[in-house]
């Protein structure tokens, strides 16, 4: 009975270990075949990282790529920019040239028609520009010397009236305006820049005021094309006259 208890008890052993030895085979094969899945697993995902910083570097490179690039078109971009805007300048400018080049083609060619509706020939549309100047500069000297005719007769009959007239006073253009350049304390005369051209007649009388009032009272003794000088005349004078002070008529011919 021993025996027999012994037996089953080696049998159940032998049976046990053998029941261990396969499970323990099956786990050493499945933990090899883990093994080997995660070495596979490994090696893809080395190889995966390789190739993903490969195509990380070849994208940066082409990134680099693409930023000279679009550097360089922003460049062009810009270049053809400026380089069409100095065109639209030129262009502008032609345009401008050209009409003016045409309204001078169409002045000349209406001047032209003119000329040919004359029927005369251009030596004689010259001599007859040439007669009109002489004929003008003519009559602006007639003009003149028609100006200086009645300031002659204007003072000739200013002396006719004060010889007739003692306390006669000689008019003078109302709008008259001018200022002392020079004054002599010790002569008792100023010199005024306003002469023959502005209307002053010799004799005529004049106002002298600063900033609105009454400074003196001067008489015209000589008139020059731009200039005159007068005295001051006794009893009107209630201050020092000085340069700059102004004048104006102290008897304005009426309109």
């Amino acid at each position: 009975m021993l025996r027999i208890c012994l037996i089953l008890a080696i049998v159940a052993g032998l049976t046990i270990g053998a029941f261990n030895m396969i499970f323990v085979k099956e786990k050493v094969t499945t933990i090899r075949n883990q093994r080997e899945e995660e070495k596979g697993a490994k090696e893809v995902a080395q190889k995966d990282a390789r190739d993903t910083h490969k195509a990380l570097d070849k994208t940066t490179a082409d990134l680099k790529q693409t930023t000279a690039e679009l550097a360089s078109t922003k460049q062009e971009r810009d270049e053809a920019q400026t380089k069409l805007l100095a065109e639209n300048k030129r262009a502008n400018t032609l345009e401008t040239e050209r009409n003016s080049a045409r309204k001078e083609r169409d002045d000349a060619q209406a001047e032209l028609a003119s000329y040919k509706a004359t029927d005369l020939k251009p030596e004689q549309i010259l001599a007859m520009n040439k007669q009109y100047k002489e004929l003008q500069k003519a009559f602006d000297g007639a003009l003149e010397e028609n100006k200086t005719l009645g300031r002659r007769l204007q003072a000739t009959q200013n002396e006719l009236a004060i010889y007739k007239t003692p306390d006669y006073q000689v008019p003078l253009p109302p709008s008259l305006r001018g200022k002392v350049l020079v004054t002599d304390p010790k002569w008792n005369f100023v010199i005024i820049n306003v002469g023959q051209d502005q209307g002053v007649l010799e004799h005529g009388e004049l106002l002298v005021n600063r900033n609105g009032k009454l400074v003196a009272k001067v008489k015209v003794r000589s008139v020059q094309k731009d200039r005159s000088i007068a005295n001051v005349l006794p009893g009107w004078q209630l201050g020092e006259v000085l340069e700059g002070d102004q004048v104006i008529p102290a008897h304005p011919a009426s309109s």
